[in-house]
């Protein structure tokens, strides 16, 4: 038996989506299982389209949550010549024809189906023609089987069976004598050793296509496994037009990599109960048994949790280097704040299910100037700037601050003005951090220096 070697094939016409994202796992995860290879071709042959920040972008994403291809990447539009051979084979060896019909002709044609409400077929027109027409350049189309049944034995889906006649003869060299996807893509993944394709149900009819030209060259097929599509929320098929569907939709939010890819490994795929997976972990488990038929729902709420429970386990240390790029990436640097923040993050982790989360409960130590809102300004009455100034009193005379010297003052202060903790916590916490909502008031104040908190008391005493 052959080395396992699977494939992610993108084209690099947009960004990353979110469903490549899980298909790259997938073939990834089970060729380390199964002590295989793992490549990645850039499908590049659409020139209009095709743009080197998308390719570049790719290979970023997929080294950012943790997948490796074991080559260098394979450039599909550097291989046309091969493609362009092996389509000639076919027609030399009658599984292919030339087209002559004009683009007219099928627009027309379109059409008529469009009004029967009928998927457009070819109508094999040209295909037994016996002398050529002068007026127009010809296009080569595959000789798909007419009569019978063609049958895709699926890992995932199990025995799927087509009729021939719902295949058309599909082009596989265009006018200009450039490939099309079908024939690129099986010409590729016979050269390039691919023993298993795993991609999208979305592809089943191209696979079909694909499989009579293997059969038409006497290749060996590899073994065909189709995953489920990912649907939103309310079902609908996940395209690049829904928020949240490329990988920089996330990464801008401060969803980290480890999260992101345990959540998509368990999205359609199981194994027993268990939940979260380290990386060696996925690779010991994945198997395609655990693949489910039924597509699986794009979960924002379970992506967070996930993303929690990695941020809450998270050493110091590391949360930081998270935060700093997050931040350098998509906000500020922080450098400055560095130390303060670091020794801050075991309080301001607490409620955050992203980094954003995080940064955003670090501003009022990032920033120097903080902004109070309105509302939150007319917290601050005449009762609540009074406490306000005998707490700094109290505080300005304190030396080595501690909680246990802040609960003193505190306590001292909710007694001689007969008020509750909240009656001051917020005017502090407002004053200190610019709103009524954040971290504990002990943690504010002991996360910022004496100097800068008299400094923001005295701003709104």
């Amino acid at each position: 038996m052959s080395k396992v070697a699977t494939r992610f094939a993108p084209s690099p016409t947009g960004p990353l989506h979110i469903g490549g994202i899980r298909t790259a796992l997938f073939n990834w995860l089970y060729s380390k299982n199964q002590k295989g290879n793992f490549y990645l071709r850039i499908e590049d042959t659409d020139k209009e389209r095709s743009k080197d920040e998308y390719k570049k972008q790719i290979i970023q994403s997929l080294k950012w949550i943790g997948i490796q291809p074991d080559k260098e990447e394979y450039i599909q539009s550097t291989k046309l010549q091969k493609h362009v051979e092996i389509a000639n084979k076919l027609l030399a060896n009658n599984f292919a024809y030339k087209c002559y019909c004009s683009e007219k002709e099928i627009e027309e044609e379109k059409k008529r189906s469009k009004q029967k409400k009928l998927p457009y077929i070819y109508n094999r027109k040209c295909r037994n023609l016996k002398e050529a027409p002068n007026n127009n350049e010809p296009v080569l189309r595959f000789k798909s089987k007419i009569e019978g049944d063609s049958i895709l034995k699926d890992l995932v889906q199990g025995e799927v069976k087509i009729e021939n006649s719902t295949i058309e003869d599909f082009i596989i060299l265009r006018k200009d004598g450039t490939p099309t996807y079908n024939l690129s893509a099986a010409v590729d993944d016979k050269e390039m050793e691919i023993t298993h394709i795993i991609r999208g149900d979305d592809h089943k009819m191209n696979t079909f296509k694909q499989i009579q030209i293997f059969h038409s060259m006497n290749w060996d097929l590899p073994t065909y496994v189709h995953i489920p599509l990912i649907h939103t929320s309310d079902g609908k098929k996940l395209s690049k037009r829904d928020n949240a569907s490329t990988l920089e939709d996330y990464k801008k939010i401060g969803i980290m990599a480890d999260a992101l890819r345990n959540y998509l490994l368990r999205l359609g795929w199981s194994f027993k109960d268990k939940e979260i997976f380290t990386l060696g972990e996925s690779i010991e488990h994945f198997n395609i048994e655990g693949i489910g038929k039924s597509p699986s729902k794009l979960d924002m709420s379970r992506i967070l949790s996930m993303n929690e429970h990695y941020i809450k386990k998270m050493n110091e240390n590391d949360l930081y280097d998270h935060l700093k790029k997050f931040s350098e990436a998509y906000k500020e640097k922080i450098d400055s704040k560095g130390e303060k923040i670091k020794k801050s993050l075991n309080f301001l982790k607490n409620k955050a299910r992203t980094i954003e989360d995080i940064y955003n409960n670090a501003r009022y130590i990032i920033k120097d100037k903080i902004n109070i809102s309105q509302e939150d300004i007319k917290l601050l009455d005449n009762l609540s700037k009074k406490v306000l100034n005998d707490f700094l009193k109290k505080f300005e005379k304190q030396t080595n601050i501690n909680k246990d010297k802040l609960e003193k003052i505190i306590k001292e202060l909710i007694k001689n003005h007969n008020i509750n903790f909240k009656d001051l916590g917020q005017p502090l916490r407002i004053a200190l951090i610019g709103s009524k909502f954040g971290p504990g008031i002990y943690d504010i104040i002991l996360s910022l220096d004496k100097n800068e908190v008299i400094k923001r008391l005295k701003a709104v005493i």
